[in-house]
């Protein structure tokens, strides 16, 4: 299917209207507040976006219930697979993905989809938060995953994180290896391309965009670190996975 017409009429019709899309690092920020469970910054970010709701993106229906509905399934899922990554069970995630997205599909005004999405943030956050609460792992250690993923644009090294915490980068190293069960540099990479499949699956940024907001020197560094973790190219892992994402809003409706 060649978009290409349809595509620059609809960019044109952007910059006559002078519409500007929400910047991709103040939208994940948002969901690494929820993977986080920092409940009181997840409450006040809605208040923020219930009075701004409309502002940033894009129309996905002529029809504004739908059009809400849309964007709601697509952030339950992206929120879902932010908060596993975070350490909630899979099987938890997901189906109380599922469960949201099936209220959402009984709400019968645009209002209503709105006030769901505080409700399913919150509950997300509050989950993660008592998945932290129960973690064993240190408090340096704890920290330092939040410095990683406040920074995801930067190009972070164990150096940065050690000055973070005011620690010997050998003994945060070893604390870190020895309780995440990996070394830093690799954690590091790993939330990055995380991120980078969420962006991929569930928004039309450019790649190039989407390696510069994590931090990577350039496209071709992006593109073969993701292929090495993932065994795509961001290009075809874009392709299969959007594609599916698409499909299943289909049936699901």
């Amino acid at each position: 299917m060649n978009t290409n017409r349809e595509l620059n009429y609809r960019l044109f019709i952007q910059i006559e209207e002078e519409f500007k899309r929400t910047e991709i690092k103040s939208e994940f920020s948002r969901y690494d507040d929820i993977k986080r469970g920092n409940v009181e910054k997840v409450r006040a970010n809605f208040e923020e976006i219930r009075q701004h709701y409309y502002e940033g993106k894009g129309r996905l229906s002529e029809q504004l219930l739908r059009n809400n509905q849309y964007h709601f399934a697509i952030g339950t899922g992206i929120i879902a697979r932010v908060c596993i990554d975070g350490g909630m069970k899979h099987n938890i995630a997901y189906t109380l993905s599922d469960i949201y997205i099936r209220k959402c599909d009984l709400c019968s005004k645009p209002e209503e989809v709105i006030e769901l999405t505080g409700a399913m943030m919150l509950d997300f956050a509050e989950r993660m938060r008592e998945i932290r609460k129960s973690d064993s792992v240190s408090l340096h250690v704890r920290r330092t995953v939040d410095y990683i993923y406040r920074n995801l644009n930067e190009n972070l090294t164990l150096q940065m994180a050690a000055a973070h915490e005011n620690l010997n980068p050998s003994y945060l190293s070893k604390l870190f290896a020895k309780e995440m069960k990996m070394p830093i540099k690799a954690y590091i990479l790993n939330a990055k391309i995380t991120t980078a499949q969420n962006i991929l699956t569930f928004s039309d940024f450019p790649i190039s965009e989407i390696a510069a907001s994590l931090g990577f020197s350039s496209q071709s560094a992006f593109s073969t670190a993701f292929h090495r973790l993932t065994g795509m190219t961001p290009f075809r892992y874009r392709n299969r996975y959007s594609e599916e994402h698409a499909l299943h809003s289909l049936t699901a409706e």
